[in-house]
């Protein structure tokens, strides 16, 4: 009788690759821990060739071999989630057990078996198509454990027939999910699993599967968006429909609040009283509360907070004003609207705040209120490209004027918008920035206005009040802010 030698052996379980794609969550801006399973068929491509060449080398010609190349394979997983488009993954695999039988002459047969389990750890990046479904590509290494087992049988004598063998190796996939609900959801994944096998070869297995994902504590709807805009999201806005091409809102602002906190301190209730005597002095406005924080935290954390914070003052006027409920709406912006730099302790302070936005009546030039900043919102029409302004908007900025020599003390800050048609975002900026000192303009030359109580700013299309799609949108995009800054 022969005997094979396990070297000539390790061509036995030389692995082929075969091709992968597979899938991923769909995910959500809210981080959090998710776990699932997935179940599927492992498959491995038998190096038939070097099968024929080892058994060759040692004297047995091979007249027919049988391989063994799919089996069931499964996982477990878990995961925590970072942001929308990013997560770290780690889990157990047992890709099933793999093998060939090969008949020979001399007569004997050599048997071959390879089992294969492991761990691995990954990085996920995820890419969203719709509120519910998403795509996602993974990169990461795999510690498989290979158990090879030869077993020999007429002439075919095997020497050391069971090795073993643990290896850190590559690991990559790809994938879809559907989410059925915010916390459930289903998948279809494909990956390949680089391997060692236990006598010197290595060769890949790729496992298709199925399976589900659930995730601790569900995920925001507006976290679960489509792929981002290219430019920030327009603000949420209430405004008083009107006839007429002008629209305006007002905007109290700079209610700020100490670090991780949503408790409202005692100054900044002062602050909220100009709210309440606006929104009972006029019963048909409404108001967004918005929640915003700095960057210290996770941006999950950050969510929550902003919205406990628009929360809590929705509350205190209710409560301290009896605004009714249905009037009052509260949003948490987490830290994607920073007003200053979140790189000094003041910045951030700053950027511990709420904005409330009101919808106004139109008569607000004969309203007194206690030191507040009030933003009007108008709409002139701008021609495209152009910064004059029109003839029938002297009633409005009259109106502006007003204001300002009814209050000595109070300055105003003429903000430029644009509705991004520009060819590049310079000349966006640059259009809006005219916009806005042609207003400044208007009001010194025509209303004996001092220069020095005003100023103009351009934010260009950074702030877009509506979208571009529509010729009224863009319209509306090309508008002034006007900020009435009382003296504290």
């Amino acid at each position: 009788m022969k005997s094979l030698k396990l070297a000539t052996a390790s061509g036995v379980l030389s692995l082929v690759a075969l091709s992968a794609i597979g899938s991923s969550p769909a995910v959500a801006d809210d981080s959090g821990w998710y776990v699932g399973t997935n179940i599927g068929q492992s498959r491995a491509k038998i190096d038939d060739p070097k099968i024929t060449s080892g058994l060759l080398a040692d004297g047995f010609a091979t007249t027919s071999i049988t391989d063994d190349e799919r089996h069931f394979g499964f996982k477990v997983f878990g995961g925590y989630q970072f942001n929308t488009h990013f997560a770290l993954e780690s889990g157990y695999f047992d890709l099933g057990k793999f093998g060939f039988t090969a008949s020979t002459a001399p007569a004997g047969t050599l048997r071959g078996d390879i089992k294969l389990r492991g761990l691995n750890l990954d990085a996920v990046g995820i890419l969203p198509f719709t509120q519910k479904f998403s795509g996602f590509g993974r990169l990461g290494l795999s510690y498989a454990d290979a158990r090879d087992t030869f077993t020999g049988t007429g002439a075919v004598n095997v020497i050391d027939p069971d090795r073993s063998k643990r290896a850190v190796n590559p690991h990559f996939g790809v994938g879809l999910e559907y989410d059925f609900s915010e916390s459930f959801g289903m998948r279809a994944e494909a990956e390949r699993y680089r391997i060692n096998d236990a006598v010197g070869n290595k060769g890949d297995i790729d496992l298709v599967s199925v399976g589900v994902v659930y995730r601790f504590g569900g995920k925001t709807s507006a976290a679960r968006a489509s792929t981002p805009p290219p430019l920030p999201a327009p603000a949420v806005l209430v405004v008083v429909p009107v006839p007429a091409r002008l629209q305006q809102y007002c905007s109290i602002l700079d209610i700020q609040f100490e670090i991780n906190q949503d408790d409202i301190q005692r100054q900044e209730k002062e602050k909220l009283g100009v709210v309440g005597t606006f929104l009972n002095r006029y019963p048909d406005t409404t108001a967004v509360i918005e929640g915003h924080t700095d960057n210290v935290g996770t941006s999950g954390e950050n969510l929550t907070l902003s919205r406990r914070r628009a929360d809590s003052v929705v509350s205190y006027l209710e409560d301290s004003f009896h605004i009714a409920p249905l009037r009052l709406t509260a949003v948490g912006y987490g830290d994607t609207r920073p007003l200053a730099d979140n790189g000094t302790e003041e910045g951030k302070r700053r950027n511990r705040r709420i904005d409330a936005v009101i919808a106004c009546a139109t008569d607000i030039e004969g309203l007194t209120v206690i030191p507040a900043r009030i933003t009007m919102a108008m709409l002139i029409e701008f021609d495209r490209n152009k910064a004059d302004i029109r003839p029938e908007y002297r009633n409005e900025l009259r109106k502006v004027a007003n204001i300002l020599k009814a209050n000595p003390s109070v300055s105003a800050t003429v903000e430029g918008h644009t509705g991004n048609l520009q060819a590049t975002p310079e000349l966006a900026f640059d259009i809006s920035q005219r916009r806005a000192q042609n207003v400044v303009n208007y009001l010194a030359d025509e209303f004996g206005i001092a220069r020095s109580r005003l100023a103009a700013e351009g934010f260009g299309p950074a702030r877009r009040f509506a979208y571009n799609t529509s010729l009224e949108g863009q319209q509306e995009n090309r508008r002034v802010n006007i900020i009435f800054d009382y003296a504290k």
